[in-house]
């Protein structure tokens, strides 16, 4: 959280963050473009926000582009200001901003565990629901096969795909095609891929998801940040954390 606060005390690196919110995956040149210092000036504030998780970069042929990474923005909200606010409220003032951008999200979390833990976390069905809105996921998670998403308390299938790659503990590509309303169903099939790298005692989970339709329905994509902040909850502590997803569904 230190590293966090501090990368957003500078308001060069703020400004940073709003370009990369305007459009994201933008390449250093791009970048250096809207700003009047040296192209080492630039450099060295995206690489304060790399090490604070706020960017994440992914290369492209022979370019680095840098993506907003919305997820530590979520997890200072979840541990002090959603405990306060009305979670509606809270998801449609600030995930809503945050993650406007369509075309394709890159999500980075460091969570305290193994590859085969987190692997197990992510493929085990009821583990899954532990922080994925309570949400169930079913399949063999072989190559090719099919997956189904459900909820105890959903009318019906609210969302499926097929495994393109399985490599357990480390990678695990699959499309992904939304059913939980008339909206999202319009949007078609889009992408997920999952990919876990050990860090010393930790590891860095990658979530990317791409494929989007221009314009597409956030409520595609606008979730992640809670799914992650909950899975990073319930592998290091054990419980089950509360956010306007997980009450969508719940009997109460």
């Amino acid at each position: 959280m230190e590293a966090v606060f501090r990368a957003l005390a500078d308001p060069t690196r703020r400004r940073l963050l709003d370009e990369l919110f305007r459009e994201d995956g933008q390449s250093l040149s791009a970048l250096e473009e809207r700003f009047s210092m040296s192209r080492f000036g630039v450099m060295k504030h995206l690489r304060q926000l790399e090490e604070a998780g706020l960017v994440v970069t992914k290369k492209r042929g022979r370019e680095k582009l840098h993506f907003l990474n919305p997820v530590p923005i979520r997890l200072v909200h979840d541990r002090w200001v959603s405990k306060y606010a009305e979670p509606w409220t809270a998801v449609l003032s600030g995930l809503k901003r945050e993650l406007e951008r369509p075309m394709e999200k890159v999500f980075e979390i460091y969570i305290r565990t193994s590859p085969e833990r987190l692997w197990e976390a992510i493929t085990d069905s009821e583990t899954r629901g532990k922080f994925q809105f309570g949400n169930r996921i079913s399949s063999d998670w072989t190559v090719g096969s099919h997956f189904e998403m459900t909820n105890p308390g959903a009318p019906g299938l609210l969302g499926e795909g097929v495994n393109l790659e399985v490599e357990p503990p480390r990678r695990l590509v699959q499309t992904m095609v939304a059913l939980w309303s008339d909206e999202v169903k319009d949007e078609g099939t889009s992408r997920v891929t999952w990919e876990i790298e050990p860090v010393g005692d930790s590891c860095r989970l990658t979530v990317t998801h791409d494929r989007l339709r221009e314009g597409a329905n956030n409520q595609i994509y606008g979730g992640w940040p809670m799914i992650l902040s909950g899975l990073k909850t319930w592998l290091e502590t054990g419980e089950v954390l509360t956010t306007p997803g997980s009450l969508m569904y719940s009997p109460n």
